[in-house]
């Protein structure tokens, strides 16, 4: 640990000067860490502020706690996970302790060792395992310097652990000029110029001489209040000036004025110190024998050193270290073109290729005068290790040069096009789009052209999931045709997967009408068919043709699903075989699937998955009848996304609320997500956003909203079956409106589906609707098959909501003993399932036919748990251990002990065994 006098006069008056209120925030971050607790922050400024000298204050205030750091270089931002192995490296001995797959896949993005590339989140939690573990023996301290340069990978890694942390003693410190997107949210300590006092005190602090009262005002007026400014603008000038005159002639503004001064020292400088400090500053890696070896090439010596450190610029130590990021620049700058590709060439033949082949192909690319394919080619192998890393971002950098060297037009195009896949990959759509056009300057070959359809489909995907992927896709698959017919079959379901979630907001030439046609004409496969070729064919036809025509094709892809699949498949078309199951309104291949897809999700960390995934199973356990379990799932579908950045609606809690009845809370997240996906142009999320109204108006006896909801919903009918469960809601709404005309036109495509799918839950479904439109014996009997089909499923919303309907036509027909045994029936799993608008509309039904509706007057000591609470225990009472509830949720092994302990003390329990009796069970299960 550096205590205060190892640390430069200039740097010690620069900390203490004018910063009392900055310290005292650091101060009570410190207090928290060593109390236990967990602190993130991010401290913002322009250059020259004082940021880096509040994180050395920081470091030598942290007595009793362990300090660890990394800082962001400018020219090193390609490579990797670089800066996170600078704070981790020190700490890997502890890596022993994690959990294998977290293990794992941090060694392998730190090149440890060799496997498949690592997901970026699940080194996230790698990272965050580590930090608390390490944390647990002594409070921790992270400081990363110059965040706005450190690699993707690594920025990626650092925002996501400083979101996620909790009760690990940690705290994690990050210095940036400004707050971007990976880090929105965290804390923020933003650190301003100086006030003029203490201006005038730091730079009085720092001459050694006397100084012209107007010279020391146009100094600090000059420099605003930036500590580095003042101590730069007085560099330089001599004893006369600063003793006398009428003021600096030829000041430039604050942001010039620093690196025109580093800019005049390095100018100043013997030329074999400005050669040692052009190859200084350009190898980020601050290995002082590198930089030597790379010097003795061209012939400069340890001696040129000497000049350049009595200037202030830069030390020589264990590590080169430039005194600042801008002095880094001006050596840079400063030299020719020439020069600067003479000294990476000398660093990338002092480079090893062994231990640092992509360091050194790096090196090489700067150097390089022109195209250069045998530079580009090891850039690309650069890039390949890069991705089996993770490191996506890297991946793109290495082939987006790998491409600029390159002079053969084809395989020009073809390193673009793998640049870009690898940054959309990143999640940089911003610049996969310019290298899109870097890839299409050139002339393309059909295959190639294909790709460029197929990624502008996959960017617009990515950012709507609806509007112009439709017809990109189709565009990417009929070029594909004469090429290669099962590459051609693939984006053709591709397709169809963006016409269905686009829905009514397609754009020209993707309507899901459109989509089907031309996917019906897809050349056969050139194989026995497999479950993506039956569901291709089947869904091709349900919409094209008619419902019918295509289930008993897609009934074939369910049952054969997985067969002669890899795991990487299955996971790909696992959402659209899951809305398939639901949209032949088979439950029993719903439970199946939709549990499968989250199981494989969380087993392989594909977390681009995961969030479709938890809203599959969420349905599933909505429809269930098991509301604490969807919200558990909806809960950690929002950490999911608040982790990954994802951009999927919150359809699982939209319809958890919708079914739960709270009017206000539902109504917000209702409207939010029709907002959200009408700007997106991802319709189906209309269908349901409408569905969702529909149902919660439907059990708060608002049937008029409910019916006009219904027919929003239902009236975009290209895909019949995407209205399935709206037809529902518009039947019983339009039935209590007395409307028979509507209810009865929904009744009849509800009729037709149940015909050709035949399942208990759309029988049911069709016999419980023509119930509502039927009267007498006839009425009596379809309300009596709909329950008896129900039954047979594990759809207890459906049942219960029979229940309902049977009673309250019971009471009309003045049945008053029969009404009160199904409407109490109703009532208590309407009540135990937490559907409070329809429990209460079948409690008021109960009271109007004599019965008595029993509600609960106090809440279970579960109730008492707070959302993330509540979801642990669910977790730990199903028998998963803390680091996989952690896993889970993206948090640490210790936050995880942290929330049971409060668990246990509201739930009077002492061990996790004594979860089972104090909370419920979960019908469905997650």
């Amino acid at each position: 640990m550096r205590e205060a006098a190892d640390l430069p006069g200039w740097r010690r008056a620069a900390e203490l000067t004018g910063r009392r209120g900055e310290c005292g925030v650091l101060d009570r971050l410190i207090g928290a860490v060593r109390g236990g607790e967990s602190r993130a922050l991010v401290v913002t400024g322009e250059p020259g502020v004082g940021k880096t000298a509040l994180l050395e204050y920081l470091a030598v205030q942290a007595l009793g706690c362990r300090v660890v750091r990394a800082a962001g270089v400018q020219s090193e931002m390609e490579l990797a996970f670089a800066g996170l192995h600078q704070l981790c490296a020190p700490l890997l001995d502890r890596l022993e302790h994690l959990p294998g797959p977290q293990r794992d896949a941090l060694r392998t993005a730190f090149g440890m060792s060799e496997g498949p590339a690592p997901n970026r989140f699940l080194v996230g939690l790698a990272v965050l395992g580590l930090l608390s573990e390490v944390a647990e023996q002594r409070p921790l301290i992270c400081l990363i310097d110059d965040e706005q340069w450190l690699d993707r990978a690594s920025a990626q890694v650092l925002a996501f652990v400083a979101r996620r942390l909790g009760a690990e003693s940690m705290g994690l410190v990050f210095a940036a000029r400004t707050v971007h997107g990976d880090l929105a949210g965290v804390p923020e300590l933003v650190v301003e110029g100086l006030r003029e006092a203490d201006a005038r005190a730091l730079l009085d602090a720092v001459l050694t001489g006397p100084i012209d009262a107007r010279v020391r005002d146009q100094i600090v007026f000059e420099a605003r209040g930036n500590p580095l400014a003042l101590l730069e603008l007085t560099r330089g000038l001599t004893p006369a000036e600063l003793a006398g005159g009428f003021g600096l002639p030829g000041l430039m503004p604050l942001s010039g004025s620093i690196e025109e001064s580093f800019l005049r020292r390095v100018g100043a400088l013997p030329q074999q110190s400005r050669r040692l400090l052009l190859i200084a500053a350009a190898d980020p890696s601050g290995d002082p024998a590198l930089v030597w070896r790379a010097a003795g090439r061209l012939g400069t010596g340890t001696d040129a050193a000497a000049p350049a450190i009595e200037a202030g610029l830069v030390e020589f130590g264990t590590r080169v270290r430039f005194r600042h990021p801008l002095a880094r620049s001006a050596a840079y700058r400063s030299a020719s073109a020439q020069d600067r590709q003479e000294a990476h060439r000398a660093l990338a033949e002092a480079t090893d290729p062994r231990l640092d082949p992509d360091r050194r192909a790096w090196h090489r690319a700067q150097a390089a005068p022109g195209p250069d394919e045998d530079v580009a080619a090891e850039l690309e192998h650069s890039a390949g290790r890069a991705r089996a890393r993770g490191g996506t971002a890297a991946a793109a950098a290495f082939l987006k040069q790998a491409a600029l060297l390159t002079l053969d037009p084809a395989g020009r195009a073809g390193r673009a096009l793998d640049a870009v896949q690898a940054t959309i990959q990143a999640g940089a759509f911003d610049v996969a789009s310019e290298l899109l056009a870097m890839a299409e300057s050139g002339q393309l070959s059909d295959f190639q052209q294909a790709r460029v359809d197929m990624m502008r489909a996959q960017l617009a995907f990515n950012t709507s999931r609806g509007g112009d992927a439709p017809a990109l896709l189709l565009t990417a698959a009929e070029r594909l045709r004469p090429i290669d017919a099962s590459l051609s079959r693939a984006a053709y379901l591709d397709a169809l997967l963006g016409a269905i979630f686009a829905g009514r907001l397609a754009g020209p030439g993707g309507d899901v009408l459109e989509v089907a046609r031309a996917a019906g004409a897809a050349p056969p496969p050139r194989h026995a068919p497999r479950a993506p070729d039956l569901l291709l064919d089947g869904t091709a036809a349900t919409l094209d043709v008619g419902y019918a025509a295509g289930v008993p094709v897609l009934r074939r892809a369910l049952a054969d699903f997985g067969a002669g699949m890899s795991v990487e498949e299955e996971l790909r078309r696992m959402y659209l075989a899951c809305i398939t199951a639901m949209r032949l309104w088979d439950d029993d291949s719903w439970e199946t699937l939709s549990a499968r897809y989250i199981r494989l999700a969380r087993e392989t960390g594909t977390l681009s998955e995961l969030p479709l995934a938890l809203t599959a199973r969420a349905y599933v356990l909505l429809f269930a009848g098991d509301l604490p379990g969807a919200a558990s799932l909806s809960d950690e579908l929002q950490a999911v996304k608040e982790a990954t950045g994802s951009g999927l609606a919150s359809y699982s809690a939209m319809g958890l609320a919708a079914l739960r009845g709270d009017e206000t809370g539902a109504c917000a997240v209702i409207d939010a997500t029709l907002e959200d996906v009408t700007t997106r142009g991802e319709g189906i999320g209309v269908t349901y956003a409408e569905w969702a109204k529909a149902a919660l108006n439907n059990g708060l006896g608002h049937y008029d909203k409910a019916m006009a909801a219904g027919l929003r919903a239902t009236a975009y009918d290209n895909d019949p079956a995407g209205i399935c469960w709206p037809l529902v809601e518009l039947i019983e709404a339009a039935a209590r409106c007395g409307t028979p005309e509507a209810a009865t036109d929904a009744c009849r495509r509800l009729s037709e589906m149940a015909d050709a799918s035949g399942t208990d839950w759309i029988l049911g479904a069709r016999a419980r609707s023509r119930a509502l439109l039927s009267e007498g014996d006839a009425a009596e009997r379809l309300y009596r098959e709909a329950i008896s089909h129900f039954a047979k499923t594990r759809l207890r919303v459906d049942l219960a909501r029979a229940h309902l309907l049977y009673g309250e036509w019971l009471r009309r027909e003045r049945r008053r003993n029969d009404a009160r045994e199904q409407l109490r029936t109703a009532h208590g799993m309407l009540e135990t399932m937490g559907m409070s608008a329809f429990a209460e509309r079948a409690g008021r039904e109960l009271r109007a036919a004599g019965g008595t509706a029993h509600k609960r007057t106090a809440p279970a000591r579960h109730e008492e748990l707070t959302a993330q609470e509540g979801q642990i225990a669910r977790m730990a009472r199903d028998g998963l251990s803390n680091p996989e509830i952690g896993t889970r949720l993206f948090i640490s092994a210790r936050t995880v002990q942290y929330h049971l302990r409060k668990v246990f003390t509201k739930l009077g329990i002492t061990s996790r065994s004594q979860l089972d009796r104090v909370l419920p069970s979960s019908p469905g299960g997650a």
